[in-house]
């Protein structure tokens, strides 16, 4: 999401967020007709919402004209690196709630104190995009839109097996994925690599993937108890199917598994149903979603949570139009629109209902209240590279020491986040 950074007084901000306008450090206040260049991402909106937002925009705002300019994902953070790094850079830019940390190491971009983005809501917002905004005490990003995995579920299979009652639990979840686990039935599809999923296990269980001491030093954490405890589920449930153990959810590509009609449950992002339902046209209307089940029944399952967050640079020209845009396109009207024209999640839990009518949407901001980024550290990126949670994963689904394997690969997050 893109993420907003405004460098400013509490009560100054108090005061922009409440009239719309007012003039920032180096804002571009002189600007009186102002254009406002906003990068969003290809796919991020469709020509109808952005035609809508546009139009309705420059009409309340007769001043302001926007410019929306669409970029690729290939590529983005060098050139958005070097956008924020230049004397012209665009007003407003969509990114990544987990790439945030990094631009804000540039000192480019403005950030609101925490006291401020109240003003905005923030007590609302999804942790999974406002924490990895959020800065050694300033708000860097501004929550846009999430979305994180839930189950996709064959409806047939489930009434075949008699199961009536969508799980809630973690012990019910295996329960029913063990009935459904059959000679010709796969209870699950979950392949060994699906880093993602193993997070929010390791979540429930108190763990972390990595974690900052007091000297801002990062350390790799998948050999703690809680951890362990996370991969021990993931193997019991990926166990009960017949899912790869040394490959990820795109290997083979999982929805493809899923349509092949005997494949009762896999874990995705809704937009995975559409696919499924173009490969087996049969499948259309038996399909249903459900949150991943917590260790409770009151409690959904955490989950990572993807999504955009707004940033504003600290060299924009028109900070305080800027600032507008960004505080409309994360208000209540545009976000009630762009979840239920996109079928997001809204960037605010109690925003939650404008999706009630969509089962697949309704299941995921269940779980979005429970949601979670990977840490927040500017170096993650370097993580993720080669990523060694996933032979990891791997090295466990294959019976070697769950303890020595995740020793091994805390070691090299903690070598790749201090290195960079």
């Amino acid at each position: 999401m893109k993420n907003r950074c405004l460098v400013c007084s509490a009560a100054l901000l108090s005061a922009v967020a409440l009239s719309g306008c007012g003039s920032l450090p180096g804002g571009g206040g002189k600007d009186d007709s102002p254009t406002v260049t906003v990068w969003l991402m290809k796919d991020s909106v469709s020509d109808a919402f952005l035609k809508r937002f546009v139009t309705s925009y420059e009409k309340s705002h007769p001043k302001i004209t926007l410019d929306v300019k669409i970029q690729e994902w290939t590529g983005i953070g060098d050139k958005v690196l070097a956008a924020l790094d230049s004397e012209n850079p665009p007003d407003v830019i969509e990114v990544g709630n987990t790439q945030v940390a990094q631009y804000a190491e540039t000192s480019h971009l403005r950030g609101l104190t925490l006291e401020s983005v109240r003003d905005l809501g923030s007590e609302d917002w999804l942790p999974g995009l406002a924490q990895p905004g959020r800065i050694e005490g300033d708000q860097y990003g501004i929550p846009w839109y999430a979305a994180n995995r839930i189950v996709i579920y064959n409806k047939e299979l489930f009434e075949a097996a008699g199961i009536d009652k969508l799980p809630r639990t973690r012990d019910e979840w295996i329960a029913d994925t063990t009935a459904l686990n059959t000679a010709d039935t796969q209870g699950i599809y979950l392949a060994g690599q699906d880093w993602y999923s193993l997070a929010g296990f390791i979540w429930d269980e108190g763990g972390e993937l990595a974690v900052e001491d007091g000297s801002s030093n990062w350390h790799g954490t998948l050999d703690t108890p809680a951890a362990l405890r996370g991969m021990a589920f993931y193997k019991q449930l990926q166990g009960l199917g017949n899912g790869p153990k040394n490959s990820d959810e795109a290997t083979p590509p999982q929805a493809d598994v899923f349509a092949k009609g005997d494949v009762a449950q896999i874990i995705s992002t809704p937009s995975s149903a559409r696919i499924i339902e173009e490969k087996n046209p049969h499948l259309k209307g038996k399909l249903g979603f459900f949150p991943i089940p917590g260790k409770t029944a009151d409690t959904p399952g955490a989950v990572f949570t993807g999504g955009s967050d707004l940033i504003v640079p600290k060299n924009t020209h028109h900070g305080t139009a800027a600032t507008d845009v960004v505080e409309a396109l994360a208000g209540e009207k545009w976000q009630t629109d762009l979840a239920r024209t996109m079928s997001y999640v809204p960037n605010k839990t109690t925003l939650a209902g404008v999706i009630s009518g969509d089962e697949s949407t309704a299941a995921m901001a269940v779980g979005a209240a429970r949601g979670r980024a990977t840490p927040n550290s500017p170096q993650w990126a370097s993580v993720e590279a080669k990523n060694p949670i996933k032979p990891y994963m791997t090295e466990v689904l294959e019976g070697q020491d769950p303890k020595k394997a995740a020793k091994a690969a805390s070691e090299l997050i903690t070598t790749a986040l201090t290195s960079g």
